[in-house]
């Protein structure tokens, strides 16, 4: 096709020199209506192949994204049965499968790479690295996918260990153990919706990108439960994992290996907050506490921690 409009081109300049300056004769007209009808049509078949490529590739992305987050919303549903050993015949607390040290060592692995998957892909290098093979609006749902699947992994393959470390059984006690272990999701969840619950977990990005319009993150704010601690949404897991009215060792054991992985997730994370917000989040991070209510460092009344922040895991 564009060798054909060339072509065009170049009888067309042909034709010029052969007439006087200032003439044109109806031969050159001719070729010119043509040129310019072929040159249309070329741009208009270029146009809507592009288009129609473009819109295919929005829809497989929306479509993409929101089953990355369906999938997630069952994994946290089950989650939520599997930690509290509620009605599902195969928990944390359930009867053990294989010997002890086969049991710890399963675990540990399937506790180790939940941590891999889940600390390392957030990381903004392999963020980058991850946009060469997969487009930047489908990033953080494809994130999203592999957390479910590494959640799924424990969930099928985890051995229980036996023994008890604590039991209570007191009926209100063990109310209100399990209360705080409900509080605990209710504050994980709130706490997601404080920050965006949807860009969280890429339903902002596909959305933006399916209307073609440019995703911009958030800017630094301080919603009011991250004016209390600054990690409320790791503050909910740590009431989840320890709220156990039966504490068997292997729930002790994922209890112990998660609360590990927070601590050291938490540092990895602040270390790139400070890198991409500066100075705004070190005062943040120096006048608000990490994990508990009231403890380290000094509280600031002042206006810019009663904004809103946006953070992710």
């Amino acid at each position: 096709m564009i060798l054909a409009a060339e072509d065009l081109r170049t009888e067309l300049k042909k034709r010029r020199f052969s007439h006087k300056k200032g003439r044109k004769s109806d031969v050159e007209s001719h070729f010119a209506g043509q040129l310019r009808a072929r040159a249309k049509h070329f741009r208009g078949q270029l146009t809507k192949n592009n288009l129609g490529e473009y819109t295919m590739k929005r829809w497989l992305i929306l479509v993409y994204g929101v089953l990355s987050y369906l999938m997630f919303f069952g994994v946290f549903l089950y989650s939520i049965l599997f930690v509290g050993n509620i009605w599902i015949p195969n928990t944390l607390d359930s009867e053990p499968r294989v010997g002890l040290v086969t049991a710890i060592a399963v675990n540990l692995g399937l506790l180790a790479f939940f941590a891999v998957q889940h600390s390392g892909m957030a990381r903004p290098g392999f963020k980058k690295w991850l946009t060469k093979f997969v487009p930047e609006a489908a990033e953080r749902s494809t994130y999203v996918l592999m957390s479910n699947i590494a959640m799924i992994l424990v969930f099928v393959f985890w051995q229980p260990m036996g023994g008890v470390a604590w039991s209570f059984e007191h009926p209100f006690v063990v109310g209100c153990v399990y209360g705080v272990y409900f509080l605990g999701w209710g504050l994980l969840f709130v706490s997601t919706c404080a920050i965006c619950h949807f860009d969280l977990f890429g339903l902002r990005q596909i959305w933006l990108n399916f209307r073609g319009q440019q995703y911009v993150p958030y800017e630094f704010k301080i919603p009011t439960l991250y004016n209390v601690v600054r990690h409320p949404i790791y503050v909910g897991w740590l009431m989840i994992f320890w709220a156990a009215p039966v504490m068997t060792f292997s729930h002790l054991l994922f209890a112990v290996g998660t609360t590990a992985y927070i601590l050291i997730a938490i540092q990895l994370e602040e270390r790139d907050l400070v890198k991409h917000f500066g100075q705004k989040y070190v005062d943040y991070r120096d006048n608000v506490p990490m994990l508990i209510p009231g403890t380290g460092g000094k509280r600031s009344g002042s206006g810019i921690f009663n904004q809103q922040i946006q953070t992710k895991a």
